[in-house]
């Protein structure tokens, strides 16, 4: 089972902004708080999560990193057959039914434009949605609640492989585009529509980089994405991801007009200098500051991290990217020139089985108080 943690992020700041959101009902089985987990690498391949598709290329001049790839030097028979294969096996019944034992209430499922939007002319394969509705099924029979999540856009709206494909941020250079974006919301809100006592929000899109976007434009997609959202799903909730901005401008989210809207930000200590170079100590304190953001916020809108982790290294294999190396042994090219200090090394960083006591007991504390600190918000 390759399931990754769900469930507020980033720095103190103290909020005091205009009406917020309506906010009419709960969230589904789970009441007022959030308790899940996200189906990684199922409908959207990442090599780190599913290092074993992307093997036979490692080593080789094929640049093989994403899904785009994947299917470009497959073709479309052959990458129907291999993700066919892999839809059927990756996530089980049994692996819905062990989340249920563990009192978690929800499931998020990150799927890609390509199932609900096709281009002919795109790598992309379809078939997705048979397993999409069998997985819906299976949340619901054990007594859990879906969000689906629109993880990838045409172009790429932050140039990670999550998004589908990995290079450039280029959603926003064209109109067809966003239309077709839309079309996938569209696409998701049927399926939401037709399991509305299982499938309970809907995330209109992950991870938007401010970086490389207007944010303007961006907040402009989520007001249209609202409007075709709301008639054919009107009894759902929306999730909008904070584009990776400071919680002094979540505020930019808060939209007139606008119910049943849940605010998603993820939260990592390896991808940014600030986290990675925390002490174990720091670790937690800085956790424990991230609450009172999610906190006052979420007076605004439900504010939930929708991801986040353990991890205080980024070595875990190709986290950064397919045969790339890391920020903490300086392996891979970032601001400081090098690795987090000197020394810094990632072998036996993945090796749990050599973890010393003081290794479990402090991840034990990580993991507890960043739960803490997420249920400040809404999860």
């Amino acid at each position: 089972m390759k399931i990754l943690d769900i469930v507020g992020t980033v720095l103190l700041v103290s909020f005091a902004y205009s009406t917020p959101v309506t906010r009419t009902k709960r969230f589904g089985k789970g009441g007022d708080v959030i308790r899940g987990v996200n189906l990684g690498g199922l409908f959207v391949l990442e090599p780190w999560i599913t290092p074993s598709l992307f093997e036979q290329w490692n080593g080789s001049n094929r640049k093989v990193v994403d899904e785009w790839t994947f299917c470009s030097e497959l073709g479309k028979y052959e990458c129907t057959r291999r993700l066919q294969q892999h839809w059927s096996t990756w996530v089980t019944e049994s692996d819905i039914k062990t989340l249920a034992s563990l009192g978690l209430n929800h499931v998020r499922i990150p799927i890609g434009h390509w199932a609900f939007a096709p281009d002919p002319a795109e790598p992309y394969v379809q078939g997705q949605l048979p397993y999409l509705e069998k997985i819906i099924r299976w949340i619901g029979k054990h007594g859990l609640n879906a969000v689906i999540d629109l993880h990838g856009v045409p172009g790429s709206q932050n140039g990670f492989d999550n998004s589908g494909r990995f290079g450039g941020i280029e959603w926003q250079t064209s109109q067809q585009n966003i239309d077709r974006s839309i079309q996938a919301v569209e696409g998701i809100a049927r399926v939401a529509a037709n399991y509305p006592t299982i499938v309970d929000a809907v995330q209109v899109l992950n991870e938007p980089a401010n970086w490389g976007l207007s944010v303007d434009q961006v907040i402009e997609f989520y007001k249209r994405a609202y409007t075709s959202f709301r008639k054919l799903a009107p009894n759902a909730i929306m999730v909008v991801h904070d584009a990776f901005l400071s919680p002094t401008d979540w505020h930019k989210f808060n939209v007139p007009g606008w119910e049943n809207v849940i605010l998603d930000t993820h939260n990592y200590h390896i991808f940014v200098k600030d986290r990675l170079v925390l002490s174990r100590d720091q670790h937690l304190q800085a956790t424990c500051d991230d609450a009172r953001n999610v906190r006052s916020f979420n007076t605004q809108l439900w504010t939930v991290t929708g991801e986040w982790s353990l991890a205080t290294t980024d070595c875990a294999k190709w986290l950064n990217g397919m045969e790339k190396g890391a920020r903490w042994d300086g392996s891979l090219p970032w601001e400081m020139n090098g690795p987090v200090y000197g020394g810094a090394t990632c072998s036996g960083q993945n090796s749990i089985d050599a973890w010393d006591h003081d290794t479990r007991e402090f991840f034990r504390q990580f993991a507890e108080t960043q739960m803490d600190a997420y249920e400040a918000g809404s999860g």
